[in-house]
């Protein structure tokens, strides 16, 4: 990297706050060109040259052959309330299927999930995050992070599952979304990533306030979400999920690297 500091390109939704704080708010403040944009245009950026690092969907460093940082990332085991999946018609009939088009990760997780639970394989659709328009275009829909967050399921007059559950259901390991990665990593990458989550870790309640004024949500589903579905720290078990998932991912796409 040409750069004295990298050009960190990391995911605008909420989950991504914690692992960022001390880069935004911390030691860490200055150590990083950090920037913010959705997790398939981290995948571009880390593609074109314009970032040297960024929390990339986990299938996109496959796709790209990247390495990760080591420790952290975005994760859960169970429910993760912010990838949603609705459809207005029985399962096994979906044909197609409305994406939100700033996903990656989640898109694939879809694909494995209808077709290893329901045997569907649907044509997928890239929309904006809009429930309504989206089922007027498809028969099902995924909506992911902050636009999932603004949705309560069991209001809605249509059948929905939490991918993170299914996932769970489907093979008892967590599900891994997102890792810091690119093609040239700094010695002190770990370091820096590693500090910034602590810092934020440390700080939670005062990002739960924050961020529940900030992007206009409920503290308590910002609390719940933070604190109970997602996990930051990318661990044993979690390698062992990505490991499973990478291994689906690559029967649906052959040249996938892993």
């Amino acid at each position: 990297m040409s750069q004295s500091k990298p050009r960190v390109a990391a995911v605008s939704y909420l989950n991504t706050v914690p692992l960022v704080w001390g880069m935004l708010q911390g030691p860490q403040k200055h150590a990083a060109d950090l920037s913010f944009c959705l997790p398939s245009e981290c995948a571009e950026r880390l593609r074109d040259g314009s970032a040297d690092i960024g929390l990339l969907p986990v299938i996109e460093a496959a796709r790209q052959n990247l390495p990760a940082v080591p420790g952290t990332g975005i994760a859960c085991e169970g429910p993760v309330r912010s990838i949603l999946l609705f459809t207005k018609i029985p399962w096994t009939q979906i044909r197609r299927l409305a994406v939100d088009h700033g996903s990656r990760t989640s898109v694939m997780l879809t694909r494995i999930l209808l077709r290893e639970r329901f045997g569907v394989e649907p044509e997928c659709v890239a929309m904006r995050p809009h429930l309504p328009s989206m089922l007027a275009e498809a028969d099902a829909a995924l909506l992911i992070g902050d636009a999932a967050l603004r949705v309560q399921p069991e209001r809605q007059p249509y059948e929905s599952l939490d991918l993170g559950a299914v996932w769970h259901d489907l093979t008892g390991l967590p599900m891994v979304f997102a890792r810091w990665a690119g093609p040239r990593l700094p010695a002190d990458a770990p370091a820096l990533f590693d500090g910034s989550w602590h810092y934020g870790q440390e700080r939670l309640p005062e990002i739960i306030d924050h961020q529940a004024d900030r992007r206009g949500l409920p503290r308590g589903l910002v609390r719940e979400y933070l604190q109970n579905h997602i996990r930051f720290t990318i661990g044993p078990r979690e390698l062992q999920g990505l490991e499973a998932y990478l291994q689906l991912a690559a029967s649906l796409e052959p040249a996938l690297s892993l």
